[in-house]
This record gives structure tokens, C-alpha cells and sequence, in this order.
């Protein structure tokens, strides 16, 4: 298949290593939040505990995805908006909406 004729599900993106390096630090910082609530489950920690540290993952999630909406927005969405591409603007309100339910 060439680029032109490409499924919206196989897109990709190309990040500079300081920003994969970021999303992936992030990432396993969350990884490491959800092992300690698991962990809190399998010794019977008291619930408000396990849900302030669910609440802090969440948190973090959220923090994740402001980083990557922002930079997806400066990048792919501003070059294809700079490129005639006015798909990409129904693209990230959709993305929005999906977002905010």
C-alpha cells in the first residue's frame, strides 16, 4: 500500500529521541504506580489508601496525555493543517471527544 492510500490505523509518527524518551519515562513511572496498587490489593491494604494511589496513577495518565495531545497538536497537526490536509482537524475532534467522555 503506498503512503496516499494508507489506513488511518497504521499512521505513524516519528519523535525525537528527547520526546520518546519523556512519553517513555512517563510511562514506566505509571507502570511502576500500577504494580504498587496491585501490589496494595494483594496484601489487603485499606481501600482509601489503594484509591489515593489510583487517583495519583490517574493523574499521571492525564499528565501523559496533555504531553502527547500538545505535541501531536505543534507537530502532525499543524504540518498537515500547513499542508491542506482540513481532515486532520475533524481527526483531532474526534480525538477531543473521545477525550473528554
Amino acid at each position: 500500500m503506498d503512503e496516499k492510500n494508507e489506513c488511518c490505523c497504521h499512521k505513524k509518527k516519528k519523535r525525537t529521541e528527547k520526546e520518546y524518551k519523556d512519553l517513555i519515562n512517563r510511562l514506566s513511572r505509571i507502570e511502576g504506580q500500577i504494580r504498587g496498587i496491585k501490589r496494595m490489593v494483594e496484601e489487603d491494604a485499606y481501600c482509601p489508601d489503594i484509591l489515593i494511589q489510583v487517583s495519583a496513577a490517574n493523574a499521571a495518565l492525564n499528565s501523559f496525555n496533555k504531553v502527547l495531545l500538545s505535541n501531536h497538536i505543534r507537530t502532525c497537526v499543524a504540518d498537515d493543517i500547513r499542508a491542506g490536509k482540513d481532515e486532520t482537524i475533524d481527526e483531532l475532534v474526534n480525538t477531543f471527544q473521545k477525550l473528554m467522555k
